[in-house]
C-alpha cells in the first residue's frame, strides 16, 4: 500500500484496480492524506483561493431523487433573485475582497439567455471573474456565456455509474450530463465537475471510476463531498456518506490531478466541526463561502444541517479567513485560475 501511496505522489498515475486497493483498506489513510497535502503544497502552493457563492434560485426542473431543490418537494418556500439583486450581490462580494463569484441555482427555466448574459455582463464590469453552475444547456446557450465573458463552469457528475445516475436523477441522461462536460471544456471553460460518496448503491468501484473519469475529462476543479440525506427526498431513510471516506477520494483525486483546484467543501463541515480545515490540510485548495443574504442562506436547503446558514456574509468571511489563518495558510488575492503544472 505504502508502494502504491508513493507511485500516486510521483507519478499521479494509478489503474482501477490500485485505487480499489487504497479505498477498500482503511490502514493506511494517514498516509494518503499526507501525500495529497505534500501534493497540493508541491502543484498549488499554500494560498487558499476564496470563491463567493451566490445561491440565487431553489426552483429546480429536476426531480433528483438525493436533493432538496428537487420539483417535487413540497415543503420548502421557494424563491429567485432578479438579475439586479445578483449583480448587487456579486458587488458587495467584492467589497469583501472576493475576486471570483459562483453563480448556482436549481435549473430555473425563468433565466433566459438573456438574463443569464445580462447577469455576468454585470459582474465582469466589476472585475471579477464568473463561476456558472446553473446546469445542463445547449452548447449554443454554453458558448454565449463565454462569448460575454463566463470563466468557469460547475457541472457536478455525482456518479459515474450510468445505471445509479439513471435512477437517482429521473428523465436525465448520463450521456448527456457527459456532452455539457465536453462541450464546456472545448469552449474554453474552466470546467468543474464532482461527486457525492455514500450515494446509496454507490461502490468502492465506482469511486475508483471516477477519480479515472476526473482524469479523463481533464477536469479544472473538482468538489467532492458526502451524500448527506434529507427528509424531504425519497432517499431521506438512507445511511449518507461518511467524512473518512469523502476525505480519502478527494486526496487519491489531488493525487491524480495534481494542479487542479479543489475545494474542501461545505458538506464535509456538515458532517465534522473542523471539515473544511481538515480537506485543507488533505490536498484541497479553495473554499466557497457563502455571499447570498437573508432567510435565502437557509431556503438553498440542498440538505439538511447545512452550516452558517445564520450568518452574514461579511461573518462567513472573516471566520473563514481566520481558520486558513489559523493552519499557516494565507488567503489568495488572485482570481484563482489554474496554473497548469503537468499536461
Amino acid at each position: 500500500m505504502l508502494e502504491l501511496i508513493q507511485k500516486a505522489e510521483q507519478t499521479h498515475e494509478l489503474s482501477k484496480e490500485e485505487l480499489i486497493a487504497l479505498l477498500s483498506n482503511d490502514d493506511y489513510d494517514k498516509y494518503i492524506l499526507e501525500a495529497a497535502d505534500r501534493t497540493r503544497k508541491k502543484y498549488v502552493g499554500d494560498e487558499v483561493h476564496l470563491r463567493g457563492l451566490i445561491e440565487f434560485s431553489n426552483i429546480c426542473k429536476r426531480n433528483c431523487l438525493y436533493c432538496g431543490l428537487r420539483y417535487g418537494n413540497k415543503n420548502i418556500k421557494r424563491y429567485r433573485l432578479q438579475p439586479e439583486e445578483i449583480i448587487e450581490l456579486a458587488r458587495k462580494g467584492k467589497e469583501y475582497g472576493y475576486k471570483t463569484v459562483v453563480l448556482q441555482s436549481g435549473e430555473d427555466d425563468f433565466y433566459t439567455v438573456d438574463k443569464v448574459k445580462q447577469i455576468v455582463n454585470g459582474i465582469k464590469e466589476l472585475g471579477l471573474a464568473v463561476t456558472l453552475s446553473i446546469g445542463e444547456k445547449s452548447f449554443e446557450e454554453y458558448k454565449e456565456y463565454k462569448e460575454v465573458g463566463a470563466d468557469r463552469y460547475l457541472l457536478r457528475i455525482e456518479t459515474t455509474d450510468r445505471e445509479l445516475y439513471e435512477k437517482l436523477d429521473p428523465d436525465m441522461s448520463h450521456e448527456n450530463r457527459k456532452r455539457c462536460l465536453k462541450d464546456l471544456a472545448s469552449l474554453g471553460y474552466e470546467v468543474g465537475s464532482g461527486i457525492m460518496v455514500g450515494l446509496p448503491r454507490q461502490t468502492i468501484e465506482s469511486l475508483a471510476d471516477d477519480i479515472l473519469f476526473f482524469k479523463e475529462i481533464g477536469a479544472d476543479m473538482i468538489g467532492i463531498g458526502p451524500f448527506i440525506p434529507n427528509e424531504d427526498t425519497p432517499l431521506s431513510a438512507e445511511k449518507g456518506g461518511q467524512f473518512e471516506l469523502s476525505l480519502k477520494v478527494m486526496a487519491l483525486t489531488r493525487l491524480l490531478l495534481p494542479d487542479i483546484n479543489i475545494p474542501a467543501t461545505t458538506a464535509m463541515e456538515t458532517l465534522n466541526k473542523q471539515g473544511r480545515i481538515i480537506a485543507l490540510q488533505s490536498g484541497a485548495n479553495v473554499v466557497m463561502p457563502n455571499i447570498t443574504e437573508g432567510e435565502y442562506r437557509r431556503l438553498y436547503a440542498l440538505y439538511p444541517g447545512k452550516i452558517c446558514v445564520g450568518d452574514t456574509p461579511a461573518h462567513c468571511r472573516n471566520c473563514i479567513t481566520g481558520k486558513i489563518n489559523s493552519i499557516g495558510r494565507a488567503v489568495s488575492k488572485d482570481y484563482g485560475f489554474r496554473k497548469r503544472v503537468i499536461e
